[in-house]
């Protein structure tokens, strides 16, 4: 810079000036900033890549906070904070809601009650109020933070209200959030809500570094001040107890940073305690099989040590929930009888059984489980990916489970084909142009392949007169998407009753138990658990049955008169059907195979045979199989064919009204 006073503040807009070196006035005091942090003058001197963690409020705070001293960061009281930046688009909306319920359920508090939400000047908050207030925000922001010492805490709503007014300060705006006290689990923690606004309207950004250490460091000060730093013995004491845990500790995390070039670790450490700690954790690692002594002092480590410890911590995490589902219900069965299902095993079974508790395995990504007591006798943990994509099931219903199908499908090797033919670009004429035997219908279920990629992993691009950007990697694409569906929706699940089994033995409706007696290759059941349950209710419903006149009892067989879950099943929707004339004030149209149906679709109707579809007409009303593709047509015009048990709901491009596919 030439002098100082060109550094002098003036009134008006701040207009490009050039000086020394033909530079512009905002480029140098750039300049002049990089080199007051030790970088270089020129942009073309940074060392440091750009990856937008410094985008966003609180960045500078965030590398501050980082920055700090070792030494004082080792003996500062740890607390561990999760984030998430939800979007609010699309289903985003209801998934918000639906977290919301998840945090505020009963169990949490200390005496076992539901949990409460509280903002900053109040201990009870509306949450509806809350969500209809960022109705239209872009994102909001889901933080868990979870003090190592909370349990010493009485009360974690003044350490969460000064932590979110010290975020304020950082961040330089209000922030409208509401936060829910957990004390469900061995760790005391708090879950915050963030809406994605900030004071002026505008939306939030906070940058990376902020989210992944200033906050956490922020909440470490506070946590410092209020129960004082650890001493030397409470470090020990958390030390020695990592050495013999089956899962990824800070020991192991250090073990890691000092593996040298030729991949061994020295035993070695600091002073005798801190080698006293290795030499024991890696004793440990060796009798788990990680771990390999080279020589006197180094190891070897399992090149998968990290991946191996952290499923090794969530297995034990599931043997805990499970664990506390048994305790709850007073019985508990034998280790042989628990079970985790894992869906990514080569041949993996589809499992039928009742749901004993669903519960959240991820409170901050939404991820559920199910406890299922199968058909085999066994209790089954089974990870059910997003709760969005799974309906909430009571407890008692039964279920079959199976691995979600993923993998490239025939739909993605014809988009790619007919985008090679013409040009990279993919539309329902090109589609039809290339085969004729193709129909519309059949063409739109590629679009909506397509537009589920592009919401999902942004695989393709979608052009403003609905034509597909297609690139020749196309297939690798819809890979990375079936791989992301998969982590979502790891198993399929299928509700077989919505009641549970003692509540199908007399029903008047085809009942799960009904098909078991009539299949041809029916699910075995062991005569334990939920299987000799099964197998008791079957040889009772087939009595009931008898008495109905719908089978017979031939010299120890049993024959079922034909056509007797089509019986079963129409005798329930006509009870069901006059229930709802006489609610609606409308008349019930039956509709037989083969006829055309449209009118307004209103919403499902559960019955005991499963779960039907409201189609509203001018005067009249009719009840069709329902299908998930329905709730996005709630309140609007729907049209299709009677098929069996089934409809084929008209596809394509219509001038009529929305259709559904």
């Amino acid at each position: 810079m030439s002098n100082e006073d060109e550094f002098e503040p003036r009134l008006g807009r701040m207009r490009a000036r050039t000086g020394n070196h033909g530079c512009k006035y905002l480029h140098r005091v750039l300049a002049a900033a990089n080199l007051a942090r030790g970088g270089s003058a020129m942009p073309g001197g940074r060392t440091r890549r750009f990856d937008g963690s410094r985008i966003g409020r609180g960045a500078g705070i965030g590398r501050v906070l980082a920055s700090r001293d070792r030494y004082a960061a080792f003996r500062q009281r740890r607390v561990i904070i999760k984030s998430r930046i939800v979007k609010l688009a699309g289903k985003g909306l209801a998934g918000a809601r639906a977290h919301l319920r998840y945090i505020e359920r009963d169990g949490t508090t200390r005496g076992g009650g539901r949990g409460e939400l509280y903002g900053a000047d109040s201990d009870k908050v509306d949450g509806r109020a809350f969500l209809d207030r960022g109705a239209q925000d872009r994102h909001q922001f889901r933080f868990i933070v979870s003090p190592e010492d909370g349990a010493e805490y009485e009360d974690l709503k003044p350490l969460t209200r000064r932590l979110m007014a010290r975020m304020e300060e950082d961040l330089g705006t209000k922030l409208d959030w509401v936060a829910v006290d957990h004390f469900n689990t061995g760790h005391p923690h708090t879950h915050i809500v963030v809406r994605g606004r900030d004071d002026r309207g505008k939306d939030l950004i906070i940058a990376r570094e902020y989210i992944t250490q200033g906050m956490r460091e922020r909440a470490a000060e506070l946590v410092d001040l209020d129960l004082g730093p650890r001493s030397t013995s409470d470090i020990e004491d958390r030390l020695r107890g990592e050495v013999d845990q089956e899962r990824l500790t800070s020991i192991d995390r250090a073990l890691l940073r000092d593996v040298d070039e030729a991949g061994l670790v020295s035993a070695a450490g600091r002073d005798a305690l801190d080698q006293t700690i290795r030499m024991g954790r890696l004793r440990k690692l060796e009798r788990l099989g990680l771990a390999q002594l080279a020589n006197k002092m180094l190891w070897g480590l399992d090149p998968d040590l990290a991946g191996t410890l952290r499923r090794m911590g969530e297995r034990g995490d599931i043997i805990r929930t499970m664990q506390r589902a048994f305790t709850a219900r007073g019985h508990a069965p034998a280790l042989a009888d628990q079970a985790i299902y894992d869906p990514g095993v080569p041949g993996a079974r589809p499992l039928v059984g009742r749901v004993i508790e669903r519960g959240l395995s991820d409170e901050l990504n939404d991820r559920h489980y199910l406890l299922v007591e199968a058909t085999d006798g066994r209790t089954h943990y089974v990870e059910i990916g997003r709760g969005e994509n799974v309906d909430m099931l009571a407890s008692g219903a039964i279920v079959r489970i199976e691995p979600f199908a993923s993998g490239v499908r025939e739909a993605d090797r014809t988009v790619a084909t007919v985008a090679a033919a013409n040009g990279g670009r993919y539309d329902i004429d090109a589609h039809l142009s290339y085969d004729a035997t193709a129909t519309e219908a059949f063409a739109e279920t590629h679009v909506h392949r397509l537009e589920a990629m592009r919401r999902l992993t942004g695989g393709v691009t979608r052009e403003a007169d609905g034509t597909w950007i297609i690139e020749p990697d196309h297939l690798e694409r819809a890979a990375t998407y079936e791989a992301a569906r998969a982590r979502d929706r790891p198993v399929m699940v299928e509700a077989l009753s919505s009641q549970p089994l003692g509540k199908l033995i007399e029903a008047d409706a085809a009942t799960w138990l009904d098909r078991e007696l009539i299949a041809a290759d029916p699910v075995p059941l062991r005569d334990a658990g939920f299987g000799a349950d099964a197998r008791d209710a079957q040889a009772r419903r087939r009595q009931w049955l008898i008495a109905q006149g719908l089978a017979e009892d031939t010299g120890g067989q049993t024959a079922y008169r034909a056509g007797m879950i089509d019986l079963l099943r129409r005798r329930e929707l006509l009870r069901t059907a006059t229930q709802l004339s006489r609610e609606l004030g409308m008349a019930f149209a039956e509709t037989m195979d083969g006829e055309q149906i449209s009118g307004i679709y209103r919403r499902p109707i559960d019955i005991m045979g499963g779960r039907l579809a409201l189609i509203e007409k001018s005067r009249e009303f009719t009840l069709v199989p329902w299908r998930p593709d329905l709730d996005r047509h709630v309140g609007k015009s729907v049209s299709g064919i009677m098929r069996g048990d089934g409809i084929s709901w008209t596809n394509g491009r219509q001038r009529s009204g929305p259709s559904i596919s």
